[in-house]
């Protein structure tokens, strides 16, 4: 990544925002270069897997990680809700019965991966319903500030033109930014030029993680790093969560720049032994 990240200023974040859509294309690229990475990734047991798009987006821009999660061995869905235009009355009653009818038909709790709002809306599905919910990932979701404080980065202005089609009662109330009930694992890149990628950072703990990628915002749906990072917690048996260690082999580990796990883990064969910051 030749850009300097978000952190430099506001001229930098500008140019970030407008090379998006170019540097997207880049990180499908990108993909195509970690085939070889990709396919040596943790196979699944077969449970269900949500996945839910950002804003704006429909099923059509998670079509990559599902493909994906399928051909791993899960029971991979889109949320089947059309294009996602903020907590709208349709959303806000539709998306806890889809979760119940995914864990009803396997008779397991379900995994939920949620690119940007998407993942606001998975952190708060955990709150609201943690027996349901098997573990969490968010993909670019800033879901560490207030709403009443958005309104400074492109994803948050468009959030608030929209704001009109929202309704006052919310999936959960609140999302406090900090430890849910169920596992998850936060990933945010420095290099997001749609949202703050600081508001997408968790507190590290026994159960909660943040892993930085070298991506764009519109590029973490088929972004190597973040396939990855999907496929090995997807992969972990439930109950036995594990902090993300970034691959050793094939150079998979300069996908990478930040892992913000527990200090006091053991490391699994093949991945880093500490954490570390790059």
């Amino acid at each position: 990544m030749f850009l300097p990240d978000a952190s430099s200023g506001r001229t930098v974040r500008r140019l970030l925002w407008a090379t998006e859509p170019a540097r997207s294309v880049v990180d499908a690229g990108t993909m195509v270069a970690g085939l070889p990475l990709l396919l040596g990734a943790p196979r699944g047991d077969g449970h269900q897997v949500l996945v839910l798009p950002g804003l704006l987006a429909d099923d059509g821009s998670t079509l990559t990680l599902r493909r994906f999660a399928t051909w791993l061995g899960y029971a991979a869905e889109g949320w089947s809700l059309g294009r996602n235009r903020g907590p709208t009355r349709q959303v806000v009653e539709g998306l806890p019965r889809l979760v119940d009818r995914l864990a009803d038909r396997s008779g397991r709790p379900v995994s939920i991966v949620g690119w940007s709002l998407g993942g606001i809306f998975a952190r708060r599905l955990a709150l609201r319903m943690p027996d349901r919910i098997r573990q969490v990932v968010t993909l670019g979701s800033p879901f560490g500030g207030s709403e009443e404080r958005w309104g400074r980065t492109p994803g948050e202005r468009a959030y608030r033109q929209l704001s009109s089609l929202h309704v006052a009662d919310r999936i959960h109330p609140h999302d406090p930014g900090d430890r849910l009930p169920v596992p998850s694992t936060a990933v945010f890149s420095r290099w997001d030029g749609i949202v703050d990628w600081r508001k997408c950072r968790q507190a590290p703990g026994p159960r909660s993680e943040s892993v930085g990628v070298r991506a764009s915002h519109l590029g973490l749906g088929h972004h190597p790093a973040v396939l990855w990072l999907v496929a090995d917690r997807l992969a972990q048996p439930p109950g036995e969560w594990r902090p993300f260690r970034p691959p050793l082999r094939l150079g998979g580990g300069l996908l990478f720049t930040d892992v913000d796990t527990p200090r006091d883990d053991r490391s699994h064969p093949d991945q880093e032994e500490t954490t570390w910051t790059a």
